[in-house]
């Protein structure tokens, strides 16, 4: 395997122990709020969103994370405009 092979793998990686940080911090926003029915979707992206923030707050992987999250939008946009 090659070294950008193995850098493409490694960060894949972190990014998705990143998000699932972020996932389970977002869930742990969510239960903390007493899982309030209504504007479910509002609340789940402010969830998300607060989770991420207090994630990626003090991590030294933020850019990379950040960079990868970049990487995958543009790519699906591309894609998109490709259909």
């Amino acid at each position: 395997m090659d070294t950008d092979t193995r850098r493409k793998k490694q960060q894949a990686l972190i990014t998705g122990l990143l998000e699932r940080k972020i996932r389970l911090h977002a869930q742990h926003l969510y239960d903390q709020r007493g899982q309030a029915e209504g504007q479910a979707e509002d609340q789940a992206l402010q969830d998300w969103i607060e989770a991420e923030a207090q994630v990626l707050e003090n991590s030294i992987l933020a850019p990379l994370y950040r960079k990868s999250r970049e990487d995958n939008s543009s790519s699906t946009s591309k894609q998109e405009a490709a259909s």
